[in-house]
């Protein structure tokens, strides 16, 4: 019977360990120092949008698992709280999900968000910036953002993203950014 409780301890442990390496992504993150790799998605209403089109600007771009969870309304809430915070800095926010467009569409009408949300339903973003996982038998994209310089360049790498205080993290290191003149 002991042997038994020891094979099904090691069988847990390894399934445990195995489910981990598979949400663990961003070892390949483009890293801060190198250009943003340039993308083209639709937004909630349909339009394509494109990280080019923020040169000068600087751009919060966050990835985030899924329209309608917990933690991703969280995150969205408290970015969506500081918008205007964000705009005084010359910031824009753009959320990135593998969820279509009607879907962010829905989230942004019922939680009020008023940034874009862009729709990676081919997942090609969220793999080029290594921030796609593995969760059951679902591909998401990894909550990871990337705060780029209005020079196309990534300054900031978050790869551990608590949504309750992200927003105001991001802020401060905007702030700070800005302040030593990092990615004029």
């Amino acid at each position: 019977m002991k042997i038994a409780g020891i094979v099904l301890a090691v069988v847990a442990l390894l399934a445990i360990a195995f489910a981990v390496k598979a949400m663990q992504t961003g070892e390949k993150a483009p890293p801060e120092g190198t250009p943003a790799p340039d993308f083209t998605l639709n937004s909630q209403d349909g339009k394509p949008i494109s990280l080019h089109e923020f040169k000068g600007k600087w751009v919060v771009l966050y990835f985030y698992p899924k329209d309608f969870t917990s933690g991703c309304t969280k995150e969205a809430h408290n970015f969506q709280r500081d918008l205007a915070l964000f705009e005084r800095k010359n910031a824009v926010i753009l959320g990135v999900s593998v969820q279509d467009e009607n879907s962010h569409q829905q989230f942004c009408t019922k939680e009020g968000l008023n940034f874009k949300l862009l729709a990676d339903t081919k997942q090609a973003v969220s793999s080029s910036y290594d921030s796609l996982m593995d969760f059951a038998a679902a591909r998401l994209s990894a909550r990871h953002t990337f705060l780029i310089g209005p020079d196309g360049v990534v300054r900031k790498v978050y790869l551990k993203v608590d949504p309750e205080k992200h927003s105001a993290e991001v802020l401060a290191d905007l702030a700070a950014l800005q302040q030593s003149g990092t990615g004029k």
